[in-house]
């Protein structure tokens, strides 16, 4: 217990914060600062097993977590019948020219010599698949585009339960994590740093262009979600009568019966939404808490060790026996998995798909920057620092407007300072985050929770 005392302690002032949030603000910005914390504590997984584990670094999240949020669509979403009819068998068969390609292309490199002859022949067959794929796709896209673009367009997915894309996010982006790691994991370190952000860039650039993929930056809204409805909620009797029946004395208070009830409608109201936030953030806990355990056995295990031996030192890991690129490649493929199921529990929880929110900025060095908060190589720390950042993300707006309101409380109301402090108030998250970064960076380097080696 004693090892675990710093950890209890940050977490429970973390969780005190939340909870201050509730009282003094609302329990549903409380719940939903707490179901986005939980969220951002996934990524923070998958990036410190690449980079905690392995010292890879990856700049290429933002992509892996647009994977994620593509499966939701390409999952749950009902298929479009007169998209499909009137496209749908030749994008098909383009997918088939496209896997043709990658077979016939790995064969010939892998049974043919290293020669002239063989790279003609690769050519000729990325050119005569890029023709085919043009002629054949081109007109198909139009068509489905043109398929009630106002609501539609696009082809569609499987129409199966969400709970599924989250699965399927982790494995389009370990996908991806495959073929980058196969063409960059050879480079040095800055370089993979680009290569996997300028990735990154081109998968969110292919998802905002590709409107018969997923609508493009038309977006896709409505998408289903594991949870009840607020609506649903509202109109339910169960619901109701148990909202009347928790809220009981405050509704006595009330002094006719049309007060008593308009009372009720907006308890109702907003209950709904708590009770739908609660059943996301129990769902999400539940990820959590599977990816935690499992990723501390793989800490502690003689793979882990081995993992951190070649984080350490490549070379003498080699000289040891050890397949470093082997390993690189896996523990990348796995944290990329790790963060295209975040992406598709963030696109869940909010209930429509906006590849044009895919920013660096949000969804790789913030969360690089959680990572580093935290504490590197920590799993602990690395959910920590999921919490700690996203929640001064969230909640510099407020805190900031709170202090200027009080430190310019003599002011008046038509102070140009005064206005243009208050109208600044939502990029004080810049400032905090990176004062915060500073801070850590300064005082305590390996993060609030640093790495610690357990010898077994």
């Amino acid at each position: 217990m004693r090892n675990y005392l710093n950890i209890i302690i940050a977490y429970s002032i973390m969780m005190l914060l939340i909870i201050l949030v509730g009282i003094f603000q609302s329990w549903s910005i409380a719940l939903t600062i707490f179901n986005y914390c939980m969220i951002s504590a996934v990524m923070t997984l998958g990036a410190n097993i690449q980079w905690g584990y392995a010292g890879l670094i990856n700049f290429g999240i933002m992509g892996y977590t647009a994977l994620g949020g593509l499966a939701v669509v390409l999952v749950s979403v009902a298929p479009v019948p007169e998209a499909w009819s009137v496209g749908g068998v030749n994008m098909m068969t383009c997918l088939g020219i496209i896997i043709l390609m990658i077979f016939s292309t790995r064969y010939i490199l892998k049974n043919i010599q290293k020669s002239n002859k063989r790279n003609y022949l690769i050519a000729g067959i990325i050119i005569v698949g890029l023709i085919l794929i043009k002629i054949i796709a081109g007109p198909a896209i139009e068509q489905i585009e043109a398929v009630d673009p106002a609501k539609t367009g696009f082809l569609g997915g499987l129409g199966l339960p969400v709970l599924f894309s989250w699965i399927v996010g982790g494995l389009f982006a370990a996908g991806l994590a495959f073929v980058v790691g196969k063409v960059a994991l050879g480079l040095r370190a800055d370089y993979l740093a680009i290569a996997t952000l300028l990735i990154a860039e081109i998968v969110v650039s292919i998802i905002k262009h590709e409107d018969w993929l997923a609508r493009g930056v038309k977006n896709v809204i409505g998408l289903k979600r594991p949870a009840p409805y607020e609506i649903d909620l509202q109109t339910s009797p169960w619901f109701i009568n148990l909202v009347e029946k928790f809220h009981s004395a405050k509704l006595d208070l009330a002094n006719s019966f049309s007060e008593r009830q308009d009372i009720l409608n907006q308890l109702v109201i907003d209950a709904s939404s708590v009770y739908v936030k609660l059943c996301f953030a129990g769902m999400f806990l539940v990820v959590v808490i599977i990816l935690l355990i499992i990723t501390q056995k793989a800490l502690y295990s003689p793979w882990g060790r081995m993992m951190r031996a070649i984080r350490d030192n490549e070379e003498a890991a080699s000289a040891m026996g050890k397949n470093v690129v082997k390993q690189h490649l896996f523990i990348f493929i796995l944290g990329s998995a790790i963060v295209g199921i975040a992406g598709a529990m963030m696109v869940t929880n909010d209930g429509l798909f906006t590849p044009g929110s895919y920013r660096p900025m949000r969804y790789t060095f913030v969360i690089w920057v959680m990572v580093i908060v935290g504490g590197t190589g920590n799993n602990f720390g690395a959910i920590l620092g999921g919490f700690v950042v996203w929640f001064l993300w969230v909640e510099a707006a407020p805190i900031a407007l709170f202090f200027i309101n009080l430190f310019t409380a003599h002011l008046p109301e038509t102070n140009e300072i005064k206005i243009h402090l208050i109208n600044s108030a939502p990029y004080f998250r810049f400032l905090l985050v990176g004062i915060g970064l500073l801070l850590i960076m300064r005082f305590r380097p390996q993060g609030i929770i640093p790495e610690k080696i357990i010898k077994q």
